[in-house]
């Protein structure tokens, strides 16, 4: 994959990060979650993403109660063990908040990529992945790889993984995908997580009319959006009926059960690049976005 852009070079960089991530989950391992705890992870936008992807699969592997919030909405009423905050610049207004006033209370652990931020005097623990940190201002590299690394601390084998996502950069998108007039992103459990990050990948970039639903939900109602020219991409396996469901309606699927789903969120990262650069946008330079939000 040629980089034709600063987005596109770090999309390509992906495997790397997510091994060295691998590497690094044991020696990380005091400070993230330990089977038991309860936990509540908080993030802005992509993080909280994540963050939902994150919890879906730890209370689902059994570790423990695990909640995830976007920072600015965060329960302060309820008890927790730890929280997890995910923030790649350390310096996001809300979640430096947060952490502030949890202060005394749960042990907070910040996952970020650059230690030499208010984060640090923030967090109990810190998680330093500065080999992901990015300079474009939309979101790729880092946020997979703090899955990864959360996936690995979890158990997960993650060579599999890379394999694929080797793969989804290598390989071309299929043919006319990046003509389609909107896009509705599914997932089932911890792939919602990854289907609600898809959706703004591709509203960022590429300013593309998205949607985002958990794919048992797609029937009631969003299924009234797809039609010719119109498409759906379901990251895991599919529901049993629903590409009879989106052939019906005239739309166009995209669906790789057998892949690893993190790894075809770069598929869709690429996606958005692609279209972004074919409206003439910069994917570097969003329109409307920063790289942090920094609240005065």
């Amino acid at each position: 994959m040629p980089a034709s852009s600063l987005t596109t070079a770090e999309i390509s960089t992906q495997p790397e990060c997510w091994q060295r991530a691998a590497e690094l989950a044991a020696a990380e391992a005091g400070k993230l979650p330990v089977a038991g705890e309860r936990v509540a992870v908080i993030g802005c936008g992509t993080s909280w993403f994540m963050a939902q992807s994150y919890a879906a699969l730890r209370e689902g592997g059994g570790q423990g109660e695990t909640d995830a919030f976007a920072a600015s909405e965060f329960p302060f009423g309820r008890a927790y063990d730890r929280v997890l905050a995910i923030t790649r610049s350390g310096t996001t207004t809300e979640v430096l908040r947060a952490c502030e006033r949890l202060r005394g209370g749960a042990r907070v652990t910040a996952v970020t990529a650059d230690p030499d931020t208010p984060v640090l005097g923030a967090a109990d623990d810190l998680v330093v992945l500065d080999f992901a940190d990015e300079r474009s201002v939309v979101q790729t590299r880092f946020a997979t790889t703090v899955l990864a690394l959360l996936r690995t601390h979890l158990g997960d084998d993650l060579t599999p993984a890379v394999a694929d996502a080797r793969k989804a950069i290598d390989d071309e998108l299929p043919a006319g995908l990046t003509e389609s007039e909107q896009f509705t992103f599914l997932g089932t459990g911890w792939t919602y997580g990854l289907a609600q990050e898809a959706a703004l990948k591709m509203r960022e970039a590429a300013g593309a009319w998205t949607e985002s639903y958990p794919a048992m939900e797609y029937r009631h109602g969003p299924i009234s959006i797809t039609g010719p020219a119109r498409a759906v991409w379901s990251f895991g396996p599919l529901p049993d009926g629903l590409a009879d469901n989106v052939a019906a309606v005239g739309g166009r699927l995209e669906a790789h059960p057998s892949f690893d789903p993190l790894a075809d969120l770069i598929r869709a990262q690429r996606l958005a690049v692609a279209i972004a650069e074919a409206k003439g946008f910069d994917p570097d330079q969003p329109r409307n976005l920063t790289r942090s939000v920094i609240l005065r």
